[in-house]
């Protein structure tokens, strides 16, 4: 079996790529102490990628490619409900449930050579994730805060 070092180039191309539009979100992940970080959401994007590119390479047909793309989109899905935490009446995570399901989907645009798909994602949810938690209702806020100080006076 001969290497073809193009394939190898472009293999770690997209595999890159998909790293690299990873980090912002696993940055600001990290940043706020979140349970997913540095670490998970790089990992996410590349596996992502590297299913959809190994998929793309073996089968034929558009149909197999596509149930590829939707087995890495339920298995991240699952990672990302093990993220969801339910304590007391409130919910917590789902934003980084989210965060991972979208790195996997960087990944999967990247896999499919849909770079712009993929970096306005990650431009995207970067934003999201550093700016939306400032435009929370403050008052909803503050009701958390009573009721979880009320819970823990039980």
């Amino acid at each position: 079996m001969e290497i073809d070092w193009y394939e190898i180039w472009m293999n770690l191309v997209h595999l890159g790529a998909a790293y690299l539009l990873a980090l912002p979100v696993a940055r600001d992940q990290e940043k706020h102490s979140r349970s997913a970080g540095l670490r998970t959401f790089p990992l996410v994007a590349v596996a992502a990628c590297g299913y959809v590119l190994v998929g793309t390479s073996v089968l034929d047909s558009t149909e197999a490619e596509s149930r590829v793309i939707e087995g890495v989109i339920t298995g991240i899905g699952f990672i990302g409900g093990g993220a969801i935490l339910k304590s007391k009446g409130y919910v917590t995570g789902t934003a980084t449930a989210a965060a991972i399901w979208i790195t996997g989907l960087i990944g999967v645009a990247v896999a499919t050579n849909r770079f712009e798909i993929a970096v306005l994602l990650s431009v995207i949810s970067f934003l999201t994730l550093r700016f939306a938690p400032m435009f929370k209702n403050q008052s909803e806020a503050e009701k958390i805060e009573e009721k979880r100080e009320e819970d823990d006076d039980d």
